[in-house]
């Protein structure tokens, strides 16, 4: 069984899908590593660490395709990246399979399986196969230390001889995985924190890391949250009233961090030019969901812009700034779910076309599309849709 990293193609990608560590369980499983030269380097890790735990380095990305069974990779091939690849072959990788049927739909023809690992459903079974918990948790803690970066002033509280210096106010949108890491990095460094998200069971977790949570509690308030544990749409008078209080309380706060993802849609707006203006200049807005439109009108993708002294952070790929710690965690959640699909006896690749977690990852299989997100509607469903989709903090 022949497993093949390559160098991510997207050059602002520093992150690779598997790192020495985790070869060592692969090949402890019967997997033959193959790893293009230099494509954990950005991570942290060097071809010669590959080599120590069992690996062996090819000089190119095709050399590293020929003859796989499995490739792993970050983000999902461009065109024409699975040249090479056989038919059959096993894909897995963060596909960002939403609206875009037509580029899964051409990678479908090379005959491979491909896996999208951000529908990984939500259940026990699978907590260690969760991309999306594992690259959103450090991106919330990144986003924390950037805002820490930017900001002129100290985060916590300071007592001197000189005087008090008070401790920054912060405040978080959106209380997923992102969410709560921001609350607890920023607690850490010494900040007054407060938060709010649209289910009623965050409001338990922010007060569990000591933060004020800040939210209109109406009836729709309390049934805002799916059997699943995601946040649902709100209507528009909700978010007419739930903005009208936000923006009073942004208007005193030094950082405020945004984490606010729907699956399939664009980032939903939830700071304004307006409220970015009503803050302190020198005060921090960190968009973590830059990458998807925003939340934060004026936010720029890679950038830091300031509005009215105000500082706009904008990185996109959160968890990538954190390659080596992100791409550990990452390795550990591919090789789990593709330990399930190994017959521990023949130590072969054997994919059980029934089991739950491959049922609602596969999006092709033998040269088709079968996952219902990236059919019409009328069309038959060739798998059932997973029991959960996307969270909505960044991953």
């Amino acid at each position: 069984m022949r497993i093949a990293v390559a160098k991510e193609v997207d050059a602002a990608e520093p992150r690779v899908a598997l790192t020495p560590d985790a070869v060592k369980k692969l090949a402890g499983l019967g997997g033959e590593i193959v790893v293009e030269t230099g494509a954990g380097l950005r991570a942290g890790a060097t071809d010669e660490a590959y080599k120590e735990t069992g690996a062996t380095i090819v000089g190119s990305r095709a050399e590293a395709l020929k003859d796989a069974d499995v490739l792993l990779a970050v983000r999902r091939p461009q065109p024409g990246g699975l040249d090479g690849l056989k038919s059959g072959a096993v894909v897995l990788a963060v596909m960002d399979p939403y609206g875009k049927a037509d580029e899964i739909g051409a990678l479908a023809k090379s005959g491979a399986a491909l896996f999208a690992m951000e529908l990984m459903p939500r259940i026990t079974r699978a907590q260690v196969m969760d991309v999306l918990s594992s690259q959103a948790n450090l991106a919330g803690y990144r986003a924390v230390i950037d805002a820490a970066a930017e900001f002129g002033r100290a985060f916590p509280q300071m007592m001197t001889a000189a005087g008090t210096v008070p401790p920054a106010k912060a405040f978080v949108m959106g209380a997923g995985v992102a969410g709560l890491q921001a609350i607890a990095t920023a607690r850490r460094l010494g900040a007054q924190v407060s938060a709010t998200d649209v289910r009623p069971a965050a409001k338990e977790q922010v007060a569990s890391l000591g933060a004020k949570f800040v939210a209109v509690e109406d009836d729709e308030f309390r049934q805002a949250e799916t059997a699943g544990g995601y946040a649902k749409e709100m209507s528009a008078e909700y978010k007419k009233k739930q903005a009208e209080l936000v923006a009073s309380h942004i208007s005193k706060q030094d950082i405020v961090i945004t984490t606010a993802l729907i699956p399939g849609r664009p980032a939903p707006r939830l700071v304004t030019t307006e409220m970015v203006k009503s803050m302190k200049p020198g005060s921090v807005v960190v968009d973590l969901a830059v990458e998807r439109g925003g939340n934060v009108e004026g936010a720029k993708p890679d950038e830091v812009v300031e509005v009215a002294g105000v500082k706009i952070v904008g990185h996109v790929n959160w968890a990538g700034r954190l390659a080596a710690s992100s791409s550990a965690l990452y390795a550990k959640n591919l090789s789990a779910f593709l330990e399930t699909m190994i017959d521990k006896e023949t130590k072969s690749l054997k994919v059980n076309w029934d089991d739950e977690l491959v049922k609602a990852t596969a999006l092709t299989r033998d040269g088709a599309v079968i996952h219902p997100i990236l059919k019409p509607a009328d069309a038959p469903a060739e798998a059932p849709k997973p029991a959960d989709d996307q969270p909505k903090e960044s991953s």
